[in-house]
């Protein structure tokens, strides 16, 4: 199991006992330190309170587990109106809203990143409107990442 993998593991059950989700974990170096970011979320979106609810009790597991062998900082926050999309439930609760899908190869007019209505998931397959209205599938093996797309 990788090192990303083990801190979702710790995360996701602590998350989950404060009747959150766990939608993603960042773990990298940044300049001289190391920062883990935790991306919760709930059905009516993310407080301030929230965040220190599970940051309080994600500190307890993390000390204890000690899966990090150095010192790094703890952001728990939430992931934001881009959100991104990663798992079945990330992409059906999408269906019909705006998504920027950026892909590993150029698929459609020799471009990588594409924006549209996703329509859903077809055999595990995005199904997306472009914004021309063209509608293709695009395999799930090469969506480098997936993420809601909102204009201002």
């Amino acid at each position: 199991m990788s090192q990303q993998e083990t801190l979702f593991a710790l995360a996701r059950p602590v998350v989950e006992k404060e009747g959150l989700e766990l939608v993603d974990l960042e773990y990298k170096k940044e300049g001289k330190r190391w920062m883990l970011r935790v991306f919760i979320d709930g059905p009516e979106g993310i407080s301030h309170d929230e965040c220190v609810r599970v940051t309080r009790a994600l500190e307890p597991v993390l000390e204890e587990e000690d899966p990090i062998p150095h010192g790094f900082v703890l952001e728990v926050s939430s992931p934001g109106l881009d959100r991104p999309l990663k798992r079945d439930r990330d992409f059906e609760r999408a269906r019909g809203k705006k998504v920027e899908i950026k892909t590993f190869g150029p698929l459609v007019n020799k471009q990588k990143t594409l924006r549209g209505t996703l329509l859903g998931l077809a055999d595990k397959d995005l199904r997306l409107e472009l914004e021309d209205g063209s509608k293709i599938t695009i395999p799930r093996d090469q969506v480098a990442k997936a993420r809601l797309h909102f204009e201002f």
